[in-house]
């Protein structure tokens, strides 16, 4: 069917196994935009939440859902500057929330939200990267101004971009104290980087003064409120802790005080955007994942938009440490 396609499109809360694809119109290319034959896409929280009708304000149905995204290019809007069969990754603009995203054969994005990459890695591979990869690279450069020899806490450490993130500050030359709730996923907090890998039970704070006696230089915070101010008072005079992400759920401080803030120390936060990724960054990791360096972590990799519900449904039960990962 020459202008259609298949994809994956909700136009109300749905359970996981709801998600099936169907016929839709395919995208038309227009000025500003590229339109990208996908090949593959990580399967991520947001889209779960999505799926379910508890997104924010930002989401509407109907909607084919999917933040993120590589394959190559189909088509190019005038005066664009890449060229059709030129692989590229996407993510964030608002994919799968203010406009279709990736759960589809096609996905039409703004050429600003698209980064070329060069590479001879296999698509599953690929397509785990680019929001675990801009997320944590962003919350490292620009949220933390990560450098050599600091000592670096990551709470949620063996979430998607807990385990990005302590691989990418291993080759910064960070020393990497990561969590993990989870006694199961310990090797893992091992495998991507960490150098200290800690269960976060009721001992916990002993533990990091046994391992950070004189406090740590940066704090990654991916649990949420209910970790972040337990957490930065870990920083040293100085130090900056970084607000990212939210895996307990919890977004929000009740009645929050300036003065809850250690004095000489800074919180901040990371919410970033594409353009925060170079390709120049992107394109070197691809290279050092290539030679062994770095190592993506994926957990699962399905094939087909059929399996999409399957891949929620298991990022869902949380067994797995890593990616989800679909290719079509």
């Amino acid at each position: 069917m020459k202008n259609q396609m298949q994809a994956i499109k909700i136009s109300q809360p749905v359970d996981a196994k709801d998600l099936v694809p169907e016929w839709v119109a395919r995208p038309v290319i227009k000025a500003g935009y590229v339109l990208i034959k996908v090949k593959a896409f990580g399967v991520n929280e947001s889209e779960v939440t999505s799926r379910k009708g508890e997104s924010s304000a930002d989401f509407s149905y109907p909607r084919i859902l999917g933040i993120e995204g590589v394959g190559v290019v189909a088509a190019v809007g005038e005066n664009g500057s890449l060229a059709v069969g030129q692989k590229v990754a996407t993510m964030m603009g608002g994919m799968g929330r203010a406009i279709d995203g990736s759960y589809a054969d096609y996905t039409l994005v703004k050429a600003e939200n698209v980064i070329p990459i060069t590479t001879s890695l296999d698509w599953g591979i690929v397509g785990a990267l680019p929001e675990m990869l801009q997320t944590a690279y962003g919350s490292l450069k620009r949220g933390l101004d990560l450098r050599e020899n600091d000592i670096l806490l990551i709470r949620g450490g063996s979430s998607t971009v807990g385990l990005m993130a302590a691989d990418l500050a291993k080759q910064m030359g960070a020393t990497v104290i990561s969590t993990t709730r989870n006694m199961d996923k310990l090797a893992a907090l091992t495998k991507y980087g960490a150098t200290y890998p800690v269960l976060d039970d009721q001992n916990f704070d002993e533990k990091m003064h046994q391992l950070a006696p004189n406090g740590v230089d940066k704090v990654l915070e991916l649990v949420g409120v209910t970790t972040l101010f337990q957490d930065i008072k870990y920083l040293k005079a100085g130090g900056k802790l970084c607000f990212t992400g939210a895996l307990s759920g919890k977004w929000t401080v009740t009645d929050f005080s300036p003065f809850m803030i250690p004095t000489g120390t800074f919180l901040t936060s990371y919410a970033g955007e594409a353009q925060d990724l170079p390709a120049t960054v992107f394109n070197r990791v691809l290279k050092e994942i290539e030679q062994g360096t770095l190592t993506v972590p994926i957990a699962k990799t399905y094939h087909g938009l059929a399996a999409v519900g399957q891949a929620q449904a298991d990022l869902e039960a949380g067994h797995d440490s890593g990616k989800h990962v679909v290719v079509l």
